[in-house]
């Protein structure tokens, strides 16, 4: 048996040890070493102080009352007490060094927890602020307090642990006793401990509402965050007076320990208890009540106002500029001529409808996959910047298949693939400007950067890679292009990960897995490297633990790699007057529906203070200080000396690709809500209160519309600027019916770069908010979508285009402030059934006022809703009403000697007739069939949409535009860079 705990013990320390060992070399690897050590080195100092101070404690405790027990115990005590004496003395120094021993573990463990709030206020640095109650600097409050309430508070737990431990030796010899006829006798020594004790833990308690007095400053209970008109007149005063009480009845126990007097101290104690219901309850309950209720915007005035000012400052919100917009709402001819910055960046391309299209057309191997959401960016395309939907290739490996597969074989994802947002191509699919395999394009080749993706958001928990020279490929890296059924191979040649080369290395990491394969593969050799942690978020968060980490990372290609771009925040619950944010719910929208994705905690203050990089290819970081007058950035700066660069170590091409945080912004969004308004008495009676709307592309009307990135040129400004935008309505009010007008528009420049290394744009971060007329009946978004759905050409067009079980998809709803007015943009996309299916562009919504356009292209659409020319530029590109290999334009024959009815008529027979063939045709799993079927239903749905078109005298039957494909292909015409 001793053999068998013996080994137990082994096989957990080595376990435990082997955990610490390839936590050591993974960051070691990366080159973040001292983020592991200070970590490591102050959880030990603080367990190593904790522990002690715990066990010695309770320890000293302990003997002390063993020490001062009565020399006449037998007789002194009853038999059943006698019997436990007897059964312990025994083992008692056993039991005398076990017990504090155990209790100091634990103490010592829960000590080791609070090592971000010692190192926070060993190398914190002045805000530069001070509060406007006591006149202390902000970082008092977010640094120098938590430490001193964990300080207070362990030793509370400290004394009161050992002060129990104590009494109940004294209780087992006999010190403290329980008469048979009543009472209890308690000896000097064990009187003396009591007082000793009791008086040490009311220090403590004195010290602790000493420091509620700066809490209330921190306080979100009530209508308003921090101390208000009852916390400054009736709480923190009374603090005042139970500190100073506490401290007294303190002294109070120190006499009865060495007099021996009960009675003072304990009629002491009930009057604090007294004083502590009477002044920290009941009185700042008659003070809000009968005081401040009846009086309550007079009183609270100023207090708002420490409110309003203290929240902008603590989410970077006090610089916003608001600005009054007209919000015209009549759509005259040529209104948008002098709008060509805005209206040539109308992004038509929905990143987050088009992963199933950039699936078919681009994807080429079930091993590769794209995320469900693509990104948006921007690139130079021949000296012009251009807002793009990109996303990286990434490795989609199946779960079910072999250990070598699934860690040997598929290691990678390959490539980046973009397309122009604003621009449309042939068949409504996207437009490229990065495609293929290999890569090619406008935005560069394979020989132009590193296409290889080793890290990234898909990619498996692990890899083993590298090889000796000369040695056989293993990694599946590509076809050897498009239209080959060959792929080629690949050996990882960076430095990615730890060595598994050796034996002990590939023992530790099969433990750390759980996997045998590592040690007994005969794929794994001397050279081999082991990657892991491959998340870009969870590579930051690992290397900056002090940091919270946007829940997203979009990938951009920097300087020849793939660099994924990480935000990095710093965050507070401790600010002084700042309203707290529940991030989870300030995050969530209609792209982060799942609560498990999005950012978690409380917090009152927020940074963007830190930008990272991973590479896609050796998963290296790279930390900048992106916020260098942020005082906690300051303070982890000091801690972290080596781990953080300065922005200007930023390469110009870098900075290019920084944008707008959208976390943060979303967090400000909701704040900005309510806190638009600075007038504290405004505030009070809320009457200007906005809510972000509903997402009008969602069923859920709970669901909040999701900012978007784009490029835009805000009123008043000179130059457009790729920015993050949103939208306001009307709060909604109980028991009143939601107004879905339009109130505000906010904007944030997200343009960092100048086109010089380490130089920030003097204009990135600046918020803008449009604030609209009230007067005036602005449709927001949910009545925008609302007027697209009702107008009857729309809804008569939609409903052919839905023949053929073709679905018709929503785009995203763009807001966009032009013409003195706001203009809503909203693509309309087509997708059949079938597992080839997927969703192209046909049609474009268009808004403004209450003119609804609809056409197949952006320019048509503007065209129709000012007056027959809106006077706009555009950057649609190809008629979506276009096939690929065809002219754009191209109309089928059609009968002259039949009526338009009779046209439409034959049309939709034609078209029944289709869908009737295309199911029994996928019924017979005949896909050839099911083809030859979905492009005579395509033809007849063209004739269809002509005709009606024709019909309600809108274009002539030579005019008219080709209706749209439904968007099934079951084989994707070949386009260069695409497979066939």
């Amino acid at each position: 048996m001793l053999t068998i705990v013996v080994l137990a013990v082994l096989v957990v320390a080595f376990m435990f040890f082997s955990g610490v060992y390839t936590d050591v070399l993974w960051y070691n690897q990366v080159d973040f070493s001292e983020v592991f050590w200070t970590e490591i080195w102050t959880r030990a100092a603080l367990f190593a102080i904790g522990g002690v101070l715990m066990g010695a404690a309770v320890w000293l405790s302990m003997w002390l009352a063993w020490r001062s027990r009565p020399r006449n115990v037998q007789s002194q005590t009853r038999d059943s007490l006698a019997q436990y004496q007897k059964q312990l003395e025994p083992m008692r120094r056993l039991v005398f060094i076990g017990i504090p021993v155990v209790i100091g573990f634990f103490a010592g463990s829960a000590a080791m927890n609070g090592w971000q709030d010692v190192l926070l206020f060993i190398n914190q640095e002045p805000y530069g602020q001070v509060d406007p109650e006591f006149g202390l600097d902000y970082m008092f409050f977010m640094a120098t307090l938590p430490f001193l309430g964990l300080i207070v508070g362990f030793l509370a737990s400290v004394v009161l642990i050992a002060g129990i431990a104590g009494l109940l030796v004294h209780y087992l010899y006999g010190s403290i006793r329980v008469k048979e006829q009543g009472g209890i006798v308690i000896e000097s020594p064990a009187r003396i401990h009591l007082g000793v004790f009791v008086a040490l833990f009311l220090l403590l308690q004195a010290g602790n509402y000493w420091l509620n007095r700066f809490r209330t400053l921190q306080s979100q209970d009530g209508n308003w965050a921090g101390a208000m008109y009852t916390d400054v007149n009736a709480v923190i005063p009374t603090s005042t007076i139970l500190a100073v009480a506490a401290a007294l009845v303190a002294i109070l126990f120190i006499v009865t320990a060495i007099t021996g007097k009960w009675r003072i101290s304990l009629v002491g104690a009930a009057g604090l208890v007294i004083a502590a219901i009477v002044a920290g309850a009941a009185y700042p309950f008659l003070i809000q009540e009968y005081q401040v209720r009846p009086s309550e915007v007079t009183l609270e005035q100023d207090y708002i106002n420490r409110n309003i000012e203290h929240t902008r400052e603590a989410y970077g919100l006090a610089d916003v500029e608001s600005t009054d917009y007209a919000g015209a709402t009549d759509a005259e001819p040529g209104s948008l001529a002098e709008e060509a910055d805005n209206t040539e960046n109308i992004r038509l391309m929905d990143p987050n409808l088009l992963s199933r299209t950039f699936g078919q057309l681009q994807q080429f191997r079930p091993y590769y996959a794209f995320p469900e959401t693509l990104h948006v960016d921007r690139y130079d395309v021949e000296g012009e910047s251009q807002d793009t939907i990109i996303s990286v290739r990434d490795v989609n490996v199946d779960p079910a298949s072999s250990w070598v597969n699934q860690h040997i074989t598929y290691t990678h994802g390959y490539g980046m693939v973009a397309a122009d947002a604003s621009e449309v191509a042939a068949g409504g699919r996207p437009s490229f400007l990065l495609s293929g395999i290999p890569t090619s394009g406008v935005l560069g080749s394979d020989e132009t950067y590193e296409p290889r993706i080793y890290f990234g958001m898909n990619s498996p928990s692990y890899s083993i890679v590298g090889a000796p020279e000369g040695a056989p490929e293993r990694e599946r890296d590509r076809p050897q292009d498009a239209a080959s059924d060959q792929d080629t191979t690949y050996t990882f040649t960076g430095e990615g990960g730890p060595s598994v080369g050796g034996f002990f290395n590939q023992l530790v990491y099969a433990i750390k897995f759980g996997s045998t394969e590592i040690l007994l593969s005969s794929d794994v050799n001397s050279e081999s490297q082991i990657l892991y942690d491959r998340s870009p978020l969870e590579r930051v968060q690992k290397v900056a633990p002090y940091l919270t980490v946007d829940s997203n990372a979009y990938p951009a290609i920097v300087d020849g790699r793939v660099q994924w771009i990480v935000e990095g925040y710093t965050t507070s619950d401790k600010f002084p007057y700042s309203t707290a944010q529940q991030l989870d719910s300030a995050t969530r929208d209609g792209l982060n529906t799942d609560a498990t994705a999005n950012l978690s905690g409380q917090v009152n203050y927020m940074r963007n203070s830190v930008k990272a990089t991973v590479d896609a290819y050796d998963g290296s970081v790279n930390l900048y200080a992106w916020d260098e007058e942020d005082p906690l950035l300051k303070a982890w700066q000091k801690v972290y000396p080596t781990s953080l660069q300065p922005y200007s170590e930023m390469s110009a091409e870098l900075m290019d690709h920084v944008r707008y945080p959208e976390d943060m912004f979303k967090v400000q969004r909701e704040l900005l809500g309510r806190y638009h308004v600075t007038n504290p008495v405004d505030f009070y009676e809320n009457n200007d209160a906005w809510s972000v709307p509903a997402d009008p592309t969602q069923d859920d009307d709970t669901v909040k519309v999701p900012p978007y990135y784009m490029t835009l040129r805000m009123p008043g400004k000179d130059e457009p600027a790729f920015s993050l935008t949103s939208t306001y309505i009307p709060q909604l009010t109980q028991g009143a019916q939601q107004r879905n007008v339009l109130y505000g528009f906010l904007s944030a420049n997200g343009d960092a770069g100048t086109g010089e290394d380490g130089q920030k744009a003097e204009g990135y971060g600046h918020i803008q908010l449009l604030e609209l007329p009230r007067q005036t009946a602005i449709p927001g978004p949910g009545q925008a979508q609302a007027n697209f759905d009702s107008n009857a050409q729309v809804s008569q067009e939609l409903n052919l285009l839905r023949q053929g079980a073709s679905e018709v998809i929503n785009g995203n709803l763009i807001t966009l402030p032009v013409a003195d007015g706001i203009l809503y943009v909203q693509p309309v996309y087509i997708q059949s059934t079938g597992p080839t299916s997927y969703p192209t562009l046909r049609r474009v919504l268009v808004s403004y006022g209450d003119e609804v356009g609809f056409a197949s292209t952006l320019e048509e659409a503007l065209d129709q809703v000012f007056g027959g020319d809106s006077g706009a530029q555009t950057a649609d590109g190809a008629d979506p009403e276009a096939e690929p290999g065809g002219e754009p334009g191209s109309q089928p024959e059609v009968p002259s000697t039949q009526s338009q009815q009779e046209q439409l008529g034959q049309a939709l027979t034609d078209a029944n007739e289709a869908i009737q063939a295309s199911e029994e045709a996928m019924a017979n799993g005949d896909w050839t069939a099911y083809g030859e079927a979905q492009t005579r239903l395509n033809d007849a749905l063209s004739r269809a949409l002509e005709a009606d078109e024709a019909i309600r005298g809108e274009v002539t039957p030579d005019e008219g535009a080709e209706a749209p494909a439904d968007g099934e292909q079951t084989e994707p015409p070949a386009e260069e860079g695409t497979e066939g």
